[in-house]
């Protein structure tokens, strides 16, 4: 209120005057902006505005003789236009109002006409000053460095954001350890497997007959199933025979991939690629267990290289069926990921995880859905290994100084789902083999044969002819077995000398490699055979006539896959070992953290042991050109045979019906049904009245006769015979020579 009447005293002084005359400075001021907006100065015009509307201020404060800085004539100068607003001064200060307000509407026009011409900043500044008429104006100028500023950071949009939190997750998958293992699998597979993919569409690995046969199994699964599933297991081939599909190990869980493509050329692409995946999947199976029970990954290497590339199995190179292992180690490894355990940390309770159980449950069950000669001993040591953690676990839990070791409902549900569809894959997979037996029971395994395939204790140290590095000068030695092919089961000199060093320096704890030891010596002993403790009645005999399905292996030397995986496990534990040392003696002598970079070197010389295991699973493995499918193939209609017609040569047959799967007598494997082999006998006098009625009886309408094949065969005759009167027309197409039966 002082402020007021004190301008209003003023006023009637003569501040009128004064008032006025400052309206007119502000005036001049503002055309002034104005102009010097006009030539470019925008952020000059805009400080010119600001000092026309302090000089209209000024003046209607002019008569305040105290008040010396621009600020407090601001301050007064609205204080007095407050009051004048509210009405509490006379009529002097009604001449003071007028001058104030005369001098405002000086200022707000100089400063409206300045304001159009800046920048847009500015120019809300002045509206916002003019409009309110007693608001101040702010007397900040803009920094002229302000350009030179660094852009400030844009939070990214949320498109970005999904986009680098996509990324990142594709950075760590590519760069984790298992990704990398199963990449680096798959390359070493091609590497030691070559020259399989040179020319996958025309040439087998090492022979013609169980490659081709094998190559149809798959063919036959994936076109069943995407057709007509309830016929699986009564296949093309050995027709008029039931349950043909189960007259051998069927690679059943290879039938996606036989989904893809149709025809025999496709069918042994398809055949060559699973050749290669199946060493990868046996290396990467093998270096997870050894990973998830301790081992370094220089030792977990040594151990999927041992298990992949073991000279004994390039013998097997012709069995696909033999060679596809790497569901074992695999089911394992999850299983004991899943339940926490490890042989360097024990049973850990916080890493316990439901999902690993029952994915190592399906992988196991994928593993004896490719047969049973792997699947069957499979079976009995997964149960062997769950009976005894689950004594294992409730000793510790009930007996020993009352520790109470957790297990859970949810990886107790796991198990017991998992374990049920392991039984249920098992029983399906079981029931068409039991169903052969019952019609065929001569199929039945006897002892006899099993001791014709079981190998000597000097098998264990005689490589096959497929080793490069072994193969020759082994030759001799295997010539002293009675069927070599089943009987060179060396895993390895380097993995011996591996293993046995993991026995003395080892990163595993005493107990752990004594009970690798029996494992070693125990396979070796069952997998003799009839050769075992007892001539076998104290090994395989008696699992042959105690548990179900042994009486249906006749090759007892295929368990030579346990011992290789226990032998691998002690190289394992030994190479872990001198990894940590080697490592721990550098740090000591560079005076260096044993995590160090500078530890590279040591940890590169333990990878000694892999390369010596790898150059002795190094093969000269044959790969023979696949005879090529006669054209008259693709368009003959069964039920049909072909001729010559014996089970080496029957095999290629089954491979050519891939085109259309026709019906076809024809049929090789691990058993061959009595009517199919007299039928064979008969048909070598065709064409005669007897075997034109036999196959009339049997309702085959076309004979096939491959004249490459029949030429110097007991088929020989079926060439060009004659056939007046006998119901038959022939004609010949290129290699072919092709027989119609027609109704009698």
């Amino acid at each position: 209120m002082g402020g007021a009447k004190s301008a209003a005293d003023d006023a009637g002084a003569g501040g009128g005057k004064s008032a006025a005359g400052g309206a007119k400075q502000a005036a001049r001021g503002a055309r002034a902006a104005n102009g010097k907006a006009k030539t470019g100065g925008a952020t000059q015009a805009s400080g010119d505005t600001k000092q026309s509307a302090a000089g209209a201020e000024g003046g209607a404060a002019q008569g305040d003789p105290t008040t010396a800085e621009a600020r407090n004539a601001e301050d007064g100068a609205a204080k007095a236009e407050a009051d004048t607003a509210a009405g509490e001064s006379g009529s002097a200060k009604d001449g003071a109002a007028k001058a104030g307000s005369a001098t405002a509407t000086g200022a707000k026009d100089g400063a409206a006409k300045a304001g159009a011409e800046t920048t847009a900043g500015e120019t809300g500044k002045a509206d916002g000053a003019a409009a309110q008429g007693g608001e101040r104006v702010s007397l900040v100028k803009a920094d002229p460095f302000g350009s030179f500023a660094p852009v400030p950071d844009q939070e990214p949009g949320k498109a970005r954001r999904v986009a680098a939190r996509i990324g990142n997750a594709v950075g760590e998958f590519l760069g984790h350890e298992w990704t990398m293992a199963a990449v680096g699998s798959v390359l070493l597979a091609a590497v030691m497997t070559w020259p399989t993919l040179r020319e996958p569409g025309t040439t087998i690995p090492q022979d013609t007959a169980d490659p081709t046969l094998q190559a149809w199994q798959m063919s036959w699964a994936g076109h069943i199933l995407t057709t007509n599933p309830a016929q699986l297991w009564n296949a093309n081939a050995f027709f008029p025979s039931n349950y043909s599909y189960a007259f051998s190990d069927t690679l059943l869980g290879y039938a996606p991939a036989g989904m893809l493509g149709s025809g025999p050329v496709a069918a042994l692409v398809r055949y060559n690629i699973m050749y290669v995946l199946i060493f990868a999947l046996a290396f990467f199976g093998a270096y997870v267990l050894a990973r998830q029970l301790g081992a370094r990954p220089t030792g977990a290497v040594v151990a999927g290289a041992a298990f992949a590339y073991a000279p004994y199995r390039l013998g097997q190179a012709g069995h696909l069926h033999v060679l596809s292992i790497g569901g074992i180690a695999l089911a394992l490894a999850m299983l004991a990921r899943g339940h926490g355990f490890s042989l360097r940390d024990g049973y850990q309770p916080d890493k316990r995880r439901w999902g690993w159980v029952l994915a190592g449950w399906l992988v196991a069950s994928w593993q004896i859905s490719l047969g049973f000669g792997i699947g069957i001993p499979f079976v009995y040591a997964l149960l062997l290994a769950v009976l005894a953690t689950a004594v294992s676990w409730g000793y510790r839990h009930v007996r020993k100084w009352g520790v109470t070791r957790p297990f859970g409902w949810k990886l107790f549900f796991a198990n017991l789902g998992g374990g049920a569809i392991f039984a249920a894959v098992g029983g399906l997979m079981a029931y068409p083999y039991l169903q052969v037996l019952k019609e065929y029971p001569y199929a039945r395994r006897s002892e006899e044969l099993v001791g014709l395939f079981s190998p000597p204790l000097k098998g264990f140290f005689i490589a096959p002819p497929e080793s490069w590095l072994w193969g020759e000068a082994y030759a001799d030695a295997r010539g002293t077995l009675t069927w070599a092919p089943e009987m060179a089961l060396l895993p390895g000199f380097f993995l011996y000398g591996l293993a046995f060093a993991g026995l003395f320096v080892s990163t595993w704890r005493l107990k752990h490699r004594v009970w690798m030891l029996v494992g070693v010596l125990g396979t070796v002993a069952l997998a003799m055979g009839t050769h075992g403790p007892g001539k076998g009645e104290f090994g395989y005999l008696a699992l042959y006539r105690a548990l179900p399905g042994f009486d249906g292996i006749r090759t007892s030397g295929r368990l030579v896959v346990w011992t290789t995986l226990f032998l691998g496990l002690l190289a394992a534990g030994a190479v872990s070992a001198f990894a940590e040392r080697a490592v721990e003696l550098f740090a000591d002598r560079t005076q260096s953290e044993p995590g160090d970079r500078a530890g590279f070197l040591p940890r590169l010389a333990t990878l000694i042991p892999v390369m010596l295991v790898l150059f002795e699973g190094a093969h000269d493995t044959p790969h023979p050109v696949v005879p090529t499918t006669p054209i008259a193939m693709s368009s003959v209609q069964g039920p049909l045979m072909v001729l010559p017609s014996h089970e080496l040569f029957d095999m290629n047959v089954m491979l050519w019906s891939t085109d259309g799967f026709p019906k076809i007598v024809n049929g090789g494997s691990g058993f061959t049904p009595m009517d199919q082999q007299e039928l064979r006998q008969t048909m070598q006098q065709f064409p005669d009245e007897q075997t034109v009625a036999l196959l009339r009886e049997r309702h085959i309408r076309t004979v096939v006769v491959v004249r490459s094949q029949a030429l110097g065969s007991a088929y020989e005759r079926a060439i060009d015979a004659p056939i007046d009167g006998l119901g038959l027309t022939r004609t010949e197409q290129g290699d072919v020579v092709l027989y119609k039966v027609e109704d009698s």
